[in-house]
């Protein structure tokens, strides 16, 4: 059973869709644009039948200064799972791939064919299917609040969640580096939830924040009077933790006698209180974390080379929210949805120029600063979306010009015209081909030409596919 809407002006093609779609599913109807927006902020929509002409007509109401691309992506950040069905005359194939090109699902032809119609239908279905099956998958592993930010559009976490499910079921110590905020605690989750510990405890230590006079009492535990002010004895984590999963960050700024004794529980699974002497069993497994380079430290002697290497035997490295920016998006929903919880707010989205200013701010504090910022927004937020009036004039003073090209003015007009367009080119094609990873077809699709000419480019601007995987 599905919810589908149909954005038509043409009653003969509402009435042949409403004919095709199973007569379970909630059938939805709009013909104008701003019906369409009201409909699928209101109503969960699972596919959008949407003329060519109306989606045109999306531009104007989007204040008439957005693309196709655009255009797409605000329906999607409303609606991420929604389906997008552009409907097209025979001669405004070309057009309706353009929108496919930008993020709709596909495109059926008028008048409408009934099979047509119903193998797109299949293909959405199955597409969800899947869709679902991952979700219940990373449910029954990973249950967690933030389950919509498991899903993602960047080639880069696509990797590291592989490297997650590879790595979870075993007993592989796990190293995660990452600058703050690009969420090591929260992969660390994902790694214990689809281990085989999941149902034993999941112990987090933030290591920097603990005194260095403590870190070793906090970690292995301390017998009565072992020190000033242990008045009776304290369990360490690493007892606390036995069973499970126990979580380092900031590993880097441990003691060296503390490095020692984490050293010994790598090596030998065992360890003793301070002021102990009973030897105890560490059946736990270690997550460890750092946002400094423990490499550069061991050269530095301030980090126990013996210890790095037994940290890292499977390094994960998360990348920074300005080398992902494809997600945000996926951010903003998961966040509003989150806020929309323990609020009474029901606020379904951003305006499309906040979209389009946290798509080109570089966010220094990673996803924690996304967070931070959107949950200001949301408290001021007087309407169903977050507005530019919301959130702070600094986040729209980053729009940065397409590029700076140094101009000679001993050259005449047509020969600075000609070279500031070649490097525009040449910073375009680079862009293009950093985004989709050096793959010609997808860099090729993405620019509007063919693989033959993306080549050519590419010899004529010395550009290397490799350097860009």
């Amino acid at each position: 059973m599905d919810t589908i809407l149909i954005a038509s002006q043409d009653p003969h093609t509402n009435t042949a869709i409403r004919r095709i779609v199973s007569p379970d599913d909630h059938i939805h109807v709009a013909d104008s644009s701003d019906q369409i927006l009201e409909t699928i902020k209101a109503v969960t929509c699972d596919c959008l039948f949407i003329e060519l002409s109306l989606m045109e007509a999306l531009h104007d109401t989007l204040d008439g200064s957005t693309d196709s691309k655009t255009t797409i992506q605000h329906l999607k950040d409303i609606r991420p799972l929604m389906a997008i069905i552009v409907i097209a005359g025979n001669d405004d194939v070309r057009d309706a791939v353009r929108y496919m090109k930008n993020g709709a699902s596909n495109y059926i032809t008028t008048p409408i064919d009934a099979d047509e119609v119903r193998l797109v239908i299949d293909e959405m279905s199955s597409e969800r299917r899947r869709q679902s099956e991952l979700a219940y998958l990373r449910d029954r592993i990973w249950k967690d609040d933030s389950l919509d930010i498991v899903h993602t559009h960047s080639p880069r976490m696509k990797k590291v969640y592989d490297n997650v499910m590879s790595v979870g079921p075993t007993k592989t110590t796990v190293l995660l580096l990452g600058e703050t905020g690009t969420g090591k605690s929260f992969t660390a989750k994902l790694i214990h939830r689809h281990s085989n510990r999941k149902n034993g405890p999941f112990i987090s230590v933030h290591c920097g924040a603990i005194p260095e006079t403590l870190i070793e009492s906090e970690l292995f535990g301390h017998e009565k009077g072992s020190f000033t002010g242990a008045h009776r004895r304290k369990l360490g984590k690493f007892e606390v933790a036995s069973g499970g999963t126990i979580f380092l960050d900031e590993i880097g700024t441990i003691s060296k006698s503390a490095q020692v004794k984490l050293l010994t529980v790598l090596q030998e699974s065992i360890y003793q209180r301070v002021g102990g002497e009973q030897t105890l069993a560490a059946n736990v497994r270690v997550i460890a974390a750092s946002n400094a380079d423990l490499k550069q430290m061991c050269d530095e002697d301030l980090f126990r080379k013996d210890l790095y290497y037994r940290l890292n035997v499977f390094p994960i490295t998360i990348p920074l929210l300005s080398e992902r920016k494809e997600d945000i998006p996926v951010f903003v929903h998961a966040f509003l949805n989150k806020f929309n919880q323990f609020n009474s707010k029901h606020i379904q989205g951003v305006h499309p120029s906040v979209m389009q200013a946290l798509l080109r701010y570089d966010w220094p504090g990673n996803i924690r600063e996304l967070e931070n910022l959107l949950e200001r927004a949301y408290i001021l937020e007087t309407t169903a979306e977050l507005t530019p009036e919301s959130f702070p004039s600094e986040l729209f003073d980053h729009a940065e010009p397409l590029t700076e090209i140094a101009i000679d003015t001993s050259d005449t007009l047509a020969a600075v015209r000609q070279k500031g367009l070649a490097e525009i080119e040449r910073r375009y094609l680079k862009e293009i081909l950093a985004r989709n990873m050096g793959k010609i077809n997808a860099s090729a699709s993405e620019a509007g030409i063919g693989t033959r000419q993306l080549n050519k480019l590419m010899h004529k601007y010395k550009l290397d596919k490799g350097v860009f995987k």
